[in-house]
């Protein structure tokens, strides 16, 4: 028997006017890993409008945040993101490119999105809780950095999810359905070499080059590429040069590499090799080596309980309703995509592709085919630590790309908006059923005890380790 969710949905409506203009401030002001003071913020002022208690700098992170509300029950905890990519500017509804500021953050990857819908299903849950005179507590984590910075590992780490009966989250996108597939491990890594300078024509013989250092790894590692593990990833990019001088030895450079893989010890042990490469350019060159790691992510852990509990709220309210208009704003975005870009979007959700839809039109069904994710997120590290569920959204016109222009041009638009609300109410609705029935909370604790084992989570980053607020700065 189906219950009414019609109150949960209406709390998640009241505030939509409220959530838009919160999705559209960090829209507006796109700050990048560890940079999010304005976005933070305004996440702040939203809460404390609604009588959340609040506390930042969480984790020793200024820019993340916890909100709380309630007593006794359950905790439930929502996650949200605000953090922006660099590079990725460009202006609201516009059909091509056109930043906003050269060579400036955008919104890429709808995280203006993620956090105020987060925000909006923790409200409505919050206010839900109080109308059915239910007890319980409501969380909201504000958590910067997912782009690179594993702000949430960090945050796992310090036992900041320790009391967290279960944690919810979504993701925009193009077609909703719930997130069953892992992602990868991975770890972000500083190499930094150090020789002697010296002039490149008058005594070359007396400098020892970092950057050939950073070179000749770069090309041991393009070797090693054969004989990787087939989901493996690594990729690079240059930090630091040595200069602009051609005719000087470089003295130093840096490079700095993400290592990927299924599982945080198989890309725990993939990275002893790419160190071991690394030490081997140093020795070549006879310069000397810095290794610091900057930051990880474990693979998402999914739970099949909490997964079925989405799934069904999600077949009770359906796919957002576009409007003609919208679905023919929507079109124009698509035309500038590949056919290949369309295509990925129905094969990353496990489903087949419906000839010409530009927008979701219905749901991803239960029994589609779960299809890993190939990225990497810090929503695994929870996911490790207490039982998870995420959702993938509707915002965007079918095959938009993750990290392009078109993503961040539709992140103000009202496809994107509907999409984020369709988002709270299937969130806020999962978190209701998780307040009235322990059966449920039992059963998902039973399975991710279950799936984690006995060995539990391995931490991708070290115990001492702190957050890379000052690498990963731009």
């Amino acid at each position: 028997m189906k219950r009414n969710r019609r109150p949960i949905w209406d709390f998640v409506s009241r505030n939509q006017q409220r959530f838009e203009t919160l999705a559209n401030k960090v829209w507006s002001t796109p700050e990048t890993c560890y940079t999010e003071k304005l976005s933070m913020n305004a996440h702040v002022e939203e809460l404390k409008y609604h009588d959340f208690s609040v506390k930042t700098g969480i984790a020793n992170i200024p820019t993340a945040v916890l909100g709380e509300y309630g007593t006794g029950g359950p905790i439930i905890a929502f996650l949200g993101e605000y953090d922006a990519l660099a590079g990725l500017s460009q202006k609201a509804d516009q059909f091509h490119q056109v930043p906003v500021e050269k060579g400036g953050n955008g919104h890429g990857c709808g995280h203006n999105l993620l956090g105020s819908a987060s925000m909006q299903a923790a409200v409505a849950l919050k206010n839900w809780l109080l109308f059915s005179n239910l007890p319980g507590v409501v969380r909201y984590y504000g958590c910067p950095a997912e782009e690179g910075g594993a702000a949430k590992t960090f945050m796992a780490r310090d036992k900041l999810f320790s009391d967290v009966d279960a944690a919810i989250t979504w993701h925009p996108g193009c077609l909703p359905g719930v997130v069953k597939g892992s992602s990868l491990s991975n770890c972000r890594v500083d190499f930094t070499f150090e020789g002697r300078a010296s002039h490149a024509a008058v005594s070359p013989h007396l400098g020892r080059s970092a950057l050939d250092a950073v070179e000749l790894m770069n090309v041991g590692i393009n070797y090693m590429r054969e004989h990787m593990p087939d989901k493996a990833r690594i990729h690079y990019a240059m930090i630091d040069g040595g200069g602009i001088s051609p005719n000087v030895v470089q003295a130093k450079a840096k490079v700095r590499y993400v290592v990927r893989d299924e599982t945080t010890p198989k890309m725990m042990e993939l990275l002893e090799r790419v160190k071991g490469v690394a030490k081997g350019a140093a020795l070549m060159t006879e310069t000397k080596l810095k290794i610091k790691i900057l930051a990880g992510v474990s693979n998402l852990v999914y739970n099949e309980t909490l997964g079925n509990v989405m799934q069904g709220n999600l077949d009770q309210l359906g796919a957002p309703e576009f409007s003609e208009e919208e679905t023919l704003y929507a079109k124009r975005y698509q035309d500038t995509l590949s056919r290949k870009d369309i295509e990925s979007a129905y094969s990353h959700a496990g489903i087949d592709e419906v000839e010409g839809q530009v927008l979701a039109k219905s749901i991803v069904s239960a029994d589609a085919k779960p299809v890993d994710m190939g990225g990497s997120t810090d929503v695994a590290d929870v996911s490790w630590v207490v039982p998870t569920v995420s959702l993938w959204g509707a915002n965007y016109a079918i095959g938009t790309p993750f990290h392009s222009w078109q993503m961040t041009a539709q992140g103000k638009s009202s496809i994107a908006i509907k999409g984020m609300t369709h988002a709270a109410m299937v969130m806020a609705a999962t978190g209701s059923d998780l307040f009235t029935s322990k059966k449920i909370l039992d059963e998902a604790w039973k399975e991710h005890n279950e799936t984690v084992g006995k060995e539990g989570y391995t931490l991708p980053i070290s115990l001492s380790s702190s957050p890379p607020i000052k690498d990963m700065a731009p």
